[in-house]
């Protein structure tokens, strides 16, 4: 553990994290209000935020946060792909209120670098994310290798800036980080068994040439173990930026995979007629089964009578609210766009009442 995150925040990480898996909320607390499991209707034909969440600069990799008050995404902000890139965050008072004007985090998450893909945990103290840095963290470990997955935490949950608010970032360690790259973190804490478990996407070595799912569980001593890659979801192609329902269900995530939306134009979804990055999803009747064979989103959600909701170009990042009725992901080059490059998006869901 020394090794990983230094002995004095070690200390305060591995006591944190355990005391966060003997914390969960009873099995009732993840029921619908009606104290009954959910079941949901088709999703809705997407809708783009729209200022001030979107501008003329990319606004992508959206995170939603537990109350659905904080939404966490990365600007690109500039022309290129290779342009200063950060994590922001915009707030609002309820969920019926617009977005208020969005925030850059503060130098103890965003560098010269590039920061993304943020992830907060189900209690709010913590913030997962990835990082190209090369520069040491607070414990002088240095990084390992493209993109690394790096933790902060934070000891009052609304805040993000100033006391209380996020503090300095460290890197996670060589159990998940390898010389490759490792991306996209999202953490599942299973209710039912007590695991948490990390899922990220990471570029060395699996089944292809492209991305693949991988999934580390946390250790008793508050480490993450060797991650294993999820067969289930992987592929040769690039799959990645796994998000995962609150009861373990439900797993979306992007991918080039045969039988996503043909890519009508050249460009970064490959050359025309190859498929484009769709959002995919796979299901599972127990955290106990494997995941299902995945299916892309259009067909599952055509087949309850909804509307598409991937486009031709580049539809990635989805991120599911808690009560799993908003789903948020980003896309690029999609009509009505904000931006001439990647705009969030939103696309919502009904519970069903079950039947008396």
């Amino acid at each position: 553990m020394k090794k990983l995150f230094g002995k004095n925040i070690a200390v305060g990480l591995m006591c944190a994290l355990l005391i966060m898996l003997v914390s969960l909320p009873p099995a009732s607390a993840w029921k619908n209000d009606d104290g009954e499991d959910g079941k949901f209707g088709p999703w809705s034909a997407p809708v783009n935020l729209g200022p001030p969440v979107n501008t003329v600069l990319a606004d992508y990799q959206p995170f939603i946060s537990k109350d659905g008050l904080s939404l966490y995404f990365s600007v690109l902000e500039g022309p290129t792909p290779n342009s200063p890139q950060d994590i922001w965050v915009a707030k609002r008072n309820s969920r019926s209120e617009n977005w208020g004007t969005p925030q850059r985090l503060g130098p103890e998450i965003n560098t010269p670098a590039t920061e993304g893909q943020p992830f907060v945990t189900v209690d709010g103290h913590w913030m997962y994310f990835n990082s190209n840095r090369k520069t040491p963290d607070a414990n002088g470990v240095l990084p390992f290798g493209l993109n690394d997955i790096y933790v902060a935490h934070r000891q009052n949950k609304r805040e993000d800036f100033g006391p209380g608010g996020w503090q300095e970032a460290v890197n996670i360690g060589a159990g998940v980080n390898t010389s490759f790259g490792e991306t996209s973190p999202f953490v599942f804490e299973d209710e039912m068994t007590g695991v948490t478990t990390l899922y990220f996407h990471s570029s060395r070595p699996g089944l292809g040439a492209g991305t693949d799912i991988y999934a580390s569980t946390l250790q008793p001593d508050g480490t993450f173990g060797p991650p294993q890659l999820v067969f289930e979801v992987s592929s040769t192609y690039n799959d990645q930026n796994p998000s995962i329902s609150r009861d373990g269900l439900e797993m979306y995530f992007a991918s080039d995979r045969p039988g996503s939306t043909p890519n009508p134009d050249s460009g970064m979804s490959g050359p025309p007629g190859q498929p484009s990055v769709d959002i995919w999803v796979s299901t599972r009747a127990s955290t106990s089964d494997p995941w299902g064979t995945p299916a892309n989103l259009d067909a599952v959600n055509q087949a309850q009578g909804g509307p598409v909701i991937n486009s031709p170009f580049f539809d990635g990042k989805p991120s599911l609210s808690f009560d799993g009725t908003e789903l948020y992901f980003h896309s690029a080059f999609r009509q009505g766009s904000q931006s001439v490059f990647f705009d969030i998006w939103k696309t919502t869901r009904t519970k069903l009442k079950q039947p008396e």
